[in-house]
């Protein structure tokens, strides 16, 4: 049998203690809620998706909170002040979360022809496709469609409702659902 020292079982233990590895520590995320009377916040335990909340992260949040309509003026393609902001916001969301693609619907007013509305439809979300482009989303994750006056948003014939179906539409999908 060997005889340790005080000294050496200590050095002994150290050394045994110094190889071992500690279990990871397990964290949560914390979200904060400035409105929560509690100040502290509170820990999601929840996934995280693409390190967002996940519910940032679906065609719903897009469509609500981003926004997924532009509007343009009577036989017009230029983007107004109103309609870059939207797609501003479009594109950081894509540029974001780079795991969903993105089909730019083209509509018109029910005034004039099919073909001349096909076109002008054509044309819009051609417009919209070409700033989400410059603002940094892949070419290769946004598609054009046009509706041209196929698919109103509103039935009318009044400029009211005319305005509301001079449009187009961003529709977002998961990269690989047909998008």
């Amino acid at each position: 049998m060997i005889a340790w020292t005080k000294p050496a079982a200590a050095v002994l233990l150290l050394t045994l203690a110094a190889c071992a590895q500690p279990a990871p520590p397990v964290t949560q995320s914390a979200v904060v809620d400035p409105y929560a009377s509690a100040g502290g916040g509170a820990l999601y335990q929840g996934q995280l998706v693409g390190g967002t909340l996940g519910a940032e992260a679906t065609p719903e949040y897009f469509n609500n909170t981003v926004g997924n309509t532009v509007l343009f003026a009577a036989n017009q393609t230029a983007l107004t002040a109103e309609a870059r902001a939207i797609l501003a916001r479009q594109a950081q969301w894509l540029n974001t979360h780079t795991n969903f693609n993105a089909v730019v619907q083209g509509h018109a007013e029910e005034t004039g022809t099919r073909e001349y509305n096909l076109a002008l439809g054509a044309r819009r979300a051609s417009a919209v496709q070409e700033y989400l482009i410059a603002q940094g989303v892949g070419s290769d994750r946004v598609r054009t469609l046009s509706f041209g006056k196929e698919r109103p948003r509103e039935v009318c014939s009044d400029e009211g409702c005319y305005a509301k179906n001079r449009r187009a539409v961003t529709v977002v999908s998961p990269a690989g659902a047909g998008s």
